[in-house]
């Protein structure tokens, strides 16, 4: 399945932005769902919790890792090297992302990140803006590794990569729009701060897309940081946030599909 002519035509810039645009849309729909329903079913939504965290998974494996690993492996260090070393740059810098910036999840009473009197809204919109950053930057990296020339990025692997990412922020944004409106905010506005936490994915991908053409040598780098960021986001809050609700098996469930799936789009279309 070959992308579509007129999107291989464009600069991988535009192609970042677009699709990480497209990675946008997904989150304001699921946001959308509190148009239907004030209240998700539990179970559903810890399936889909752990449908995301598979997606993300698979994703920073086979578009990622994998790929800065390749990449590596004429350099004049051991191939291992940049993968590892990015990859726990990434985490490192989400934990510090993480234990600086005000936020709190939904399943939590207590804020973390510095102390702050912002409200709840707020810091709920800036937990899962702090989710969809590394995303956003993983679809960049990935379009500007195929601009650089590299073998092992394709562009359908990166057009792979945003479906992907896409798909999983269906669930994320409605666990932003979800819990607002429990909290009697009206269902525009939770709708509104829904689709708004997914605002930074093409602000990141644009960023991650300029950034390694100007330094392609740090692309395997890159590609393992927005991995190590991913894994990090997957093991601190999707995967507790999808067992906390009592639903274990669903969410175990939803995590082999969500990996199956990502690893199917990756392997047919990259």
């Amino acid at each position: 399945m070959e992308p579509i002519s007129w999107f291989e035509g464009l600069n991988h810039i535009i192609q970042a932005l677009l699709a990480t645009c497209f990675t946008w849309l997904l989150t304001a729909l699921g946001a959308a769902m509190v148009f239907l329903s004030k209240n998700l079913n539990r179970r559903t939504l810890d399936a889909m919790l752990g449908f995301a965290a598979g997606v993300m998974i698979a994703a920073s494996y086979w578009s990622l890792l994998a790929p800065a690993i390749e990449m590596s492996q004429a350099k004049s260090l051991p191939a291992w090297i940049p993968a590892a070393v990015g990859f726990l740059m990434g985490a490192a810098f989400l934990r510090l992302v993480d234990k600086i910036l005000p936020h709190f999840h939904p399943e939590q009473k207590e804020t973390e990140g510095i102390s702050t009197t912002w409200r709840r809204t707020t810091l709920l919109i800036l937990a899962i803006t702090l989710h969809n950053f590394p995303e956003g930057l993983a679809v960049g990296v990935a379009f500007g590794a195929v601009a650089a020339g590299y073998p092992s990025a394709t562009l359908a692997g990166a057009v792979a990569l945003a479906i992907g990412i896409g798909i999983q922020n269906f669930p994320e944004g409605a666990a932003v729009s979800m819990p607002l409106r429990r909290e009697a905010v009206s269902r525009f506005r939770a709708f509104w701060y829904g689709q708004l936490s997914g605002v930074v994915e093409p602000v990141a991908g644009v960023l991650g897309a300029a950034l390694v053409i100007m330094a392609e040598p740090i692309l395997p780098y890159a590609l393992a940081f927005a991995a190590g960021a991913m894994i990090f986001v997957v093991v601190e809050d999707l995967i507790p946030e999808s067992q906390a609700g009592g639903h274990s098996h669903a969410a175990t469930i939803g995590s082999m599909l969500g990996f199956a799936v990502m690893m199917t789009l990756d392997v047919a279309l990259g």
